[in-house]
């Protein structure tokens, strides 16, 4: 068999789409929630799905509410209590970064893909960014939190196609969400239903050869 060469001839794609929570990095969000839900005796389910009506309906992560307000409104929703500094930290400190797939970004990058993050974030992306450097490794950052639009809106993976300068079906979406995989599929993007590391080492490496 003809060994896969690393020409724009044997290429599925042009360029790879990430997402974060989940992706890049541990999903810290629902994991500081069960934390936080273990350690006072809530409701796990109920909390995490009020902080998510919050963060999406309620306009935290496409920035029209601040964080300030984000945890006001969860903790008179909820039975949730501490400030709101403790509360974070219970968050950020669960994103933690997986370097085993920061490695891959760096070797498909030098291998002339190109390579961006489209995530539905907060703020706290930003936070991270300044902590580990992860925006230089990318091409392209798109947050909800700045651009106001989140990936339920299926005209974005259009636009974040245009923007990256490539056609959408020769971009590759990488997301652990099943519903943003759909859409992009959609729009007619290839994506990868991130699952475990195993399956997605084993799909990446059919779609991107380096």
């Amino acid at each position: 068999m003809e060994k896969k060469r690393n020409d724009s001839g044997m290429r599925q794609v042009d360029a790879v789409i990430f997402d974060f929570g989940g992706v890049l990095a541990e999903e810290g969000f629902f994991d500081g929630f069960r934390v936080l839900a273990e350690a006072q005796g809530i409701d796990y389910t109920l909390l995490s799905e009020t902080a998510v009506d919050l963060a999406r309906a309620g306009g935290y992560a496409e920035g029209r509410i601040s964080e300030q307000e984000f945890w006001t409104r969860l903790k008179a929703q909820t039975e949730l209590t501490g400030s709101d500094a403790e509360l974070r930290q219970e968050l950020l400190s669960r994103f933690i970064l997986r370097p085993w797939m920061f490695e891959c970004v760096d070797k498909l990058k030098a291998a002339g893909y190109k390579v961006a993050i489209l995530s539905d974030q907060t703020n706290w992306l930003e936070e991270l960014d300044a902590e580990h450097g992860i925006f230089r490794r990318f091409d392209l950052v798109w947050n909800s939190h700045r651009t106001g639009r989140t990936k339920k809106e299926p005209a974005l993976f259009d636009d974040f196609a245009a923007a990256l300068g490539v056609s959408p079906e020769r971009v590759l979406f990488v997301d652990d969400h099943g519903g943003h995989v759909r859409r992009a599929e959609a729009q007619g993007m290839k994506a990868i239903h991130y699952i475990d590391r195993e399956d997605f080492t084993r799909r990446i490496n059919d779609i991107c050869p380096l």
